[in-house]
């Protein structure tokens, strides 16, 4: 191997270096997917575990060392059962590059974000969105820029017109026998309607948050879209987007949650 240079008695090689950015960046997009919910602090805390392991394994303190150890041991069994969402995501993500050229997963794996035109006409979707917080009308509206949802489209029943307020209106009409499930759109058309969406299991929310809220955030939680919910109690406008939640949103806010989507790279 390609020795560079040392540290004290420490030889340090190409290899090293190399593998230091992979894990650093492996970190920091994992970071990136849990960031801003409440298992931030269990990664952090599992991270701080583990580096202090290597420390006292290191010092050869044999006592720490073996009680670290058996914490270490269960380690990978922890993941699973802590993290069970992210890791869904993450594997999502990493499915999601297969498809990419070199260039375009370099970009991925920075962050980086890819400008280009929504394939979506968001003002019959806004508006609709208006009309129904203002009567009070329940929704449940996903918006997806890939067509990777076919389990969910068959859950529902189809559509396939094209996007426009009083269609979206007339499908979430109270007297409507579509109006239960979700409507998704993609490429600027209504695929179907009274799709069957996935809740979300998190035991964090606040109670107001009914099950359409929680449909929503459990669609993101697992695919790269964005959901509208407006509350059939309250009228209030929220959107969902990576298992997260912005509640009680206006038209203008919502309007610019939906543009930031469209205009956005890939997440996962």
């Amino acid at each position: 191997m390609l020795f560079l240079f040392d540290i004290g008695t420490l030889d340090v090689r190409l290899t090293d270096i190399v593998d230091l950015l992979l894990v650093s960046l492996l970190l920091y997009r994992i970071y990136k997917l849990i960031a801003g919910s409440m298992t931030v602090k269990i990664f952090i805390g599992f991270l701080l575990l583990s580096l202090t392991y290597l420390i006292v394994r290191l010092a050869g303190m044999l006592l720490a060392t073996a009680i670290l150890g058996k914490f270490m041991e269960v380690g990978a069994l922890a993941i699973v059962i802590l993290f069970q969402q992210e890791i869904r995501r993450f594997l999502f993500w990493i499915g999601g590059t297969t498809t990419l050229s070199s260039h375009e997963l370099l970009g991925r794996l920075l962050g980086k974000k890819k400008r280009g035109k929504p394939g979506v006409d968001i003002t019959p979707i806004v508006e609709a969105a208006k009309a129904l917080a203002g009567s009070n009308t329940g929704a449940l509206i996903v918006l997806s820029k890939t067509d990777g949802l076919k389990f969910y489209k068959e859950s529902g029943d189809l559509i396939d017109a094209v996007v426009s307020k009083r269609l979206l209106l007339a499908i979430f009409s109270r007297q409507s026998p579509l109006h239960d499930g979700g409507v998704i759109i993609y490429n600027n058309k209504i695929t179907t309607a009274r799709s069957i969406l996935p809740v979300t299991e998190r035991r964090d929310l606040p109670p107001q948050f009914g099950l359409r809220h929680r449909a929503a955030i459990g669609m993101t939680e697992v695919t790269d879209t964005l959901v509208l919910a407006i509350s059939e109690e309250t009228g209030q406008i929220s959107v969902a987007r990576n298992g997260t939640l912005e509640h009680n949103l206006s038209v203008q806010e919502t309007r610019a949650a939906i543009n930031a989507y469209l205009h956005s790279s890939h997440k996962y």
